[in-house]
């Protein structure tokens, strides 16, 4: 296994947008041990997987990325379009975890 790359801790910080918290990544979260994120749509699996470790000091196993296009809506009369999204699936190590401020 070669080293970790050195990425610039700024540009992490941006690569992860929000985490998603829905029915569908509670349900992945419980079986699979995975968390999904938003994340910036040029970023990638190891600039991912760096923000994640740096950010939440957890162990990551794997990324899986889903590009999502955007839905086409209609406001009144005109057409527009929601931006399209990039979700990140970030499987946890055995016995990670991640708290997202919850009360203890």
């Amino acid at each position: 296994m070669s080293a970790p790359k050195k990425y610039d801790e700024g540009r992490l910080a941006q690569v992860l947008l929000a985490p998603i918290v829905s029915e569908k990544a509670t349900s992945v979260g419980e079986k699979h041990n995975q968390v999904l994120f938003k994340v910036m749509r040029d970023a990638t699996k190891p600039e991912i997987k760096a923000a994640v470790e740096l950010m939440f000091k957890v162990e990551v196993a794997a990324v899986s990325v889903v590009n999502v296009k955007g839905k086409t809506k209609r406001f009144g009369g005109r057409v527009g379009r929601r931006d399209h999204v990039k979700k990140a699936y970030v499987a946890l190590k055995p016995g990670q975890e991640l708290q997202f401020g919850e009360a203890a």
